[in-house]
């Protein structure tokens, strides 16, 4: 186990930050090449899209919301004030790979999720569109695909193309589990909230708002099992850790 210090920044902990940062930089100061190369090749499309490449399960996770600084700033205000202490406590090697296998596993999560949802998704808006219901539209579709109509053909390939997340969350909302896990006790505070909450509990509240948010499909564009997918990745790779006694 290495010793902490809170004065010290580890390196893992800040060239990730640094590499998420200079890549948005270039997304917001170059909106044109982020819509058109970095997004498009990099963002994690849905698997049974055209635009879909494996290499996006690893590369989404360094991209941010171009339009807005909130989204990487967040995500880069969480990395630093928990991973730089799972860092000086794991290592830099295992912090790294613990933070690669829950960016990669909300990823896989979310891909999962699609699989699922976007059908449905597809035939609830297009159903809106027409004024029908959701069963008549299905069963029009259905028709229609087996007819061979071209035109419902189209429309799913692009409703696939467009499905997109990006962000380090995933990876994130991981590192808050880790720590949570290792500092079950440790204190924490919530913006604007002068009462402690000790990290288990803290943590667990925000599993359960994923959770709830994600089923209840709220419409906010946040891939909420993306966060819980980081959370669960991290999960089994803690739990396979501590079984062969190589947690610390």
């Amino acid at each position: 186990m290495n010793s902490y210090s809170p004065t010290n920044w580890p390196p893992v902990t800040k060239n990730l930050i640094i590499i998420n940062v200079l890549i948005w930089l270039v997304e917001y100061l170059f909106p044109g090449f982020a819509n058109n190369a970095i997004l498009k090749y990099g963002g994690l499309h849905f698997w049974g899209a055209d635009n879909f490449n494996p290499l996006q399960l690893f590369t989404y996770m360094f991209l941010h919301a171009p339009r807005s600084p909130y989204h990487v700033l967040f995500n880069m205000f969480s990395l630093w004030m928990f991973g730089r202490m799972m860092e000086q406590v794991w290592g830099s090697k295992r912090f790294l790979i613990y933070y690669l296998v829950c960016g990669v596993g909300a990823a896989f999560v979310q891909e999962v999720v699609w699989a699922m949802t976007w059908k449905h998704d597809y035939l609830t808006e297009i159903a809106k569109l027409n004024g029908m219901t959701f069963d008549h539209m299905k069963q029009i579709v259905d028709q229609a695909v087996a007819a061979g109509d071209g035109r419902f053909v189209r429309g799913m390939a692009e409703m696939k193309s467009s499905m997109m997340t990006i962000g380090a969350s995933g990876a994130v909302f991981g590192i808050l589990l880790g720590f949570a896990f290792m500092f079950p006790n440790l204190p924490l505070y919530l913006f604007f909230i002068p009462i402690p909450i000790k990290a288990k509990y803290m943590v667990a509240g925000y599993a359960v708002l994923e959770f709830f948010f994600g089923v209840g499909r709220v419409a906010d564009s946040v891939a909420h099992f993306a966060h819980l997918g980081g959370m669960i990745f991290g999960l089994i790779l803690l739990l396979y850790w501590k079984k062969k006694g190589e947690l610390l």
